[in-house]
C-alpha cells in the first residue's frame, strides 16, 4: 500500500476529533467511539485506522493516568493489578485482530455493540459508593486481574468503550464510586493501549505524520476531561457515560444501514 496521505482540512479535523475524544475518553472512557470514525471518514483503512487512533489514545491516556494518579483518585494497587492483566488480554487480543479481515473486524463490530449499549444502559446509574480503603484480600486481587485480562482483550481486539467498561467493573464489582473507579480505568487502559500500539508498530500500522498531531490534541483533552472529572465526580462521569451510549447506538445504526 501506497503512503497513507490526507488533506489539511481533513487533518484539522482529525485533530479536533481526537481532543475531543481526549475529553470524553479521560472522564468517562468511550473516546474511541469518536475518534475511530473520524479516521474512517478520511480514508484510512480499517487496520491503519486501529493503530494510528492506538498511538494518539495511548499518549493520552498517560497524561490522564499521571493526573488521576497526583490526585489521589485511584488505588494503586488494584489499578497495577489491572493493568497487569490488561496488558496481556489487550496483547492476545491484538493478535487476534491484526490477522482478522477487514470484513471480519466489521462484522464483530456489529455483533459487540448490541452488547455494549444494553450493558451501558442497565449498568451507568450504579450508585455513588467508595471502597478506596478496602484491604486488598485475595478475592479483590482476582477480580482486579479478571477486570484487567477481559477489558484489556476486548480493547485490542474491537476497543471502543472499553474505558466505560472499566468503570462500570470497577463500580459494580469492586464497589468503588465513580471518580476512583475512573482513575483505576485510567491506569488498566494505559496498560491495554501500549500492549496493542506495540503490535500495531511491529506491524507498521501506525501512520505518524496524522498520529503524532492526533496525539497531542489528545493529551491536551484528556488533560481537560481529567479535570472535569476530578472535580464533578459522578455528576460530570454518569452524562458522558450516556454520550458514550448516544454514540455507541449512533453507530451500531449506522453499521446495520452500511
Amino acid at each position: 500500500m501506497g503512503e497513507i496521505t490526507v488533506s489539511g482540512p481533513m487533518l484539522l479535523f482529525l485533530i479536533c476529533m481526537a481532543g475531543f475524544a481526549g475529553i470524553v475518553d479521560s472522564a468517562a472512557g468511550g473516546g474511541g467511539l469518536i475518534s475511530l470514525p473520524a479516521y474512517l471518514f478520511a480514508g484510512l483503512p480499517v487496520h491503519y485506522t486501529y493503530g494510528t487512533n492506538k498511538f494518539s489514545a495511548a499518549c493520552g491516556t498517560t497524561f490522564a493516568t499521571g493526573k488521576f494518579l497526583r490526585s489521589g483518585a485511584l488505588d494503586v494497587k488494584v489499578g497495577l493489578l489491572a493493568a497487569a492483566g490488561s496488558f496481556v488480554g489487550s496483547a492476545a487480543g491484538s493478535h487476534i485482530a491484526v490477522w482478522l479481515s477487514d470484513g471480519a473486524l466489521r462484522l464483530m463490530m456489529l455483533c459487540i455493540l448490541p452488547v455494549a449499549a444494553v450493558i451501558i444502559l442497565t449498568q451507568w446509574k450504579a450508585p455513588d459508593r467508595d471502597c478506596g480503603d478496602c484491604a486488598l484480600t485475595r478475592l479483590r486481587a482476582v477480580q482486579a486481574l479478571a477486570i484487567g485480562v477481559g477489558i484489556g482483550c476486548y480493547d485490542g481486539l474491537f476497543g471502543p468503550g472499553t474505558g466505560t467498561f472499566a468503570i462500570i467493573a470497577f463500580s459494580t464489582i469492586m464497589g468503588f464510586d465513580m471518580r476512583r473507579a475512573s482513575g483505576n480505568a485510567k491506569v488498566l487502559n494505559m496498560a491495554s493501549n501500549y500492549a496493542s500500539l506495540v503490535t500495531y508498530l511491529a506491524s507498521g500500522l501506525v501512520v505518524f505524520h496524522i498520529a503524532i498531531p492526533c496525539a497531542i490534541s489528545g493529551i491536551v483533552g484528556n488533560l481537560i476531561g481529567s479535570r472535569l472529572a476530578l472535580k464533578g465526580g459522578a455528576k460530570v462521569i454518569r452524562p458522558m457515560m450516556m454520550v458514550v451510549l448516544v454514540l455507541l447506538l449512533g453507530r451500531l445504526t449506522m453499521e446495520a444501514v452500511a
